[in-house]
């Protein structure tokens, strides 16, 4: 599939490399530019997938990874919606430290295409919203969050549309599939970013 033109549409998309990446976001996290973006933008990534995670889990107790946390969009939502622990993890120094404070437990600095300095099983879940879009983070990382997240634990993450095949997510998940390492409880092509007519895939996934 074409790149659908978002190029255009949000810079970001253009970049290749992980240093690419983390200088783009480095420079857009300067005086909250990415968080103002996001609401000019309606961005509903996170809200989205929160109202999809919490169909699935009412343990407000359960700690929560949150892959790729960016200044903490999904963290806020899921304490609005009364969770209250989570972990967040993100390659840009300068979006962590726009995170409000106490709103996470533990902040860590990663390159989610790397394996991922967590022992087994310790999540109860893990979301990743955002992250996987262009030139960003890769389909193994969906290995290292069923590695990560316990049994019966839920995964839940969107994919820029613009990659899903390009990339080759769509094998990675359905190999998932066939392994017994998960199984599929939402997939669906949500909102994302609208205003810009940038779509996502959101999935939401039950370790196996």
């Amino acid at each position: 599939m074409a790149l659908k033109d978002v190029g255009n549409k949000v810079p970001i998309y253009k970049l290749k490399t992980t240093d690419e990446v983390m200088k783009y976001y480095d420079e857009w996290g300067e005086k909250d530019k990415y968080n103002k973006d996001m609401v000019e933008w309606n961005y509903t990534g996170p809200k989205e997938t929160v109202d999809v995670f919490r169909k699935y889990t009412e343990n407000k107790e359960m700690l929560i990874f949150d892959a790729g946390c960016g200044t903490g969009l999904v963290g806020l939502q899921l304490k609005k919606y009364g969770f209250k622990y989570f972990h967040g993890a993100d390659l840009s120094q300068k979006l962590l430290d726009t995170i409000p404070k106490q709103l996470y437990q533990k902040i860590i600095k990663v390159d989610l295409n790397k394996p991922i300095d967590v022992k087994d099983n310790f999540y109860d879940a893990t979301m990743c919203v955002g992250t996987f879009t262009f030139g960003h983070v890769k389909p193994q990382a969906l290995d290292e969050f069923v590695r990560v997240t316990k049994k019966d634990g839920l995964i839940c993450f969107t994919i820029n549309e613009g990659i899903y095949k390009d990339y080759g997510f769509d094998k990675k998940i359905e190999n998932l599939k066939q392994d017994n390492k998960w199984e599929e409880l939402e997939f669906f092509k949500s909102d994302y970013i609208a205003s810009k007519d940038v779509n996502a895939w959101l999935g939401l996934y039950r370790v196996k």
